[in-house]
């Protein structure tokens, strides 16, 4: 399961859609903007920001991604191969030092994940990884240093939650996910937690 192949995250394709536009929205590209940096901008990252910002009157997101690419960071947020190589670390991140116990349940379950179909899509970020089909319809996250944290979006449910799912307030703040299940063992990824992962991707149909 440590080779599972992941998923480009959604908003990556949103990120090159930005840099791809530059010409047209801002009359510079990317390579353009970076040279007039070099030249012209103070050193720092944030500095670079906000001479962006002030001086050229780009958007924030737009004048952060140009400062961060100007000092060789962000392209994960652009690139689907320098994407992946990074979701790879933030996973192995999450669970290095006292952490590295955990791995097993999550990896557990990715795999019950991975059985409900082949539109799953596992798109790591650095706290969580999120589960994709049309939209994030589950997520494992590290939560402590004795316990995994399966959060599912089970938005629409007509039916009684059993007490292990623990209300996270999502429906009530708009978020996505709504309940979470801890686990503290890999054998707690049962049928029970394998029902309900199945009930969240279909509910994402």
């Amino acid at each position: 399961m440590r080779h599972v192949s992941y998923s480009v995250h959604p908003s990556v394709a949103y990120g090159r859609s930005i840099l791809d536009n530059l010409p047209d929205k801002t009359g510079r590209s990317l390579d353009e903007w970076l040279a007039l940096l070099a030249a012209d901008a103070p050193a720092g990252e944030k500095e670079r920001r906000d001479w962006l910002k002030r001086e050229h009157g780009l958007g924030g997101t737009t004048a952060r991604m140009i400062a961060e690419r100007s000092v060789g960071k962000g392209a994960e947020g652009t690139d689907p191969e320098a994407y992946l190589a990074a979701a790879r670390g933030y996973v192995e991140a999450m669970y290095a030092g006292r952490k590295q116990a955990l791995r097993p349940i999550h990896d557990a379950l990715l795999a019950a994940a991975l059985e409900l179909g082949d539109d799953v899509g596992i798109c790591p970020c650095k706290t969580i990884v999120p589960l994709y089909r049309s939209h994030v319809f589950a997520e494992v996250k590290p939560a402590t240093l004795s316990r995994v944290d399966l959060g599912l979006a089970l938005e629409g449910v007509d039916r009684k939650l059993p007490r292990r799912l623990v209300d996270t307030g999502g429906l009530a703040k708009g978020d996505r996910i709504t309940h979470r299940i801890p686990l503290a063992s890999p054998d707690e990824v049962d049928a029970e937690v394998r029902e309900w992962l199945g009930v969240a991707y279909e509910l994402d149909g």
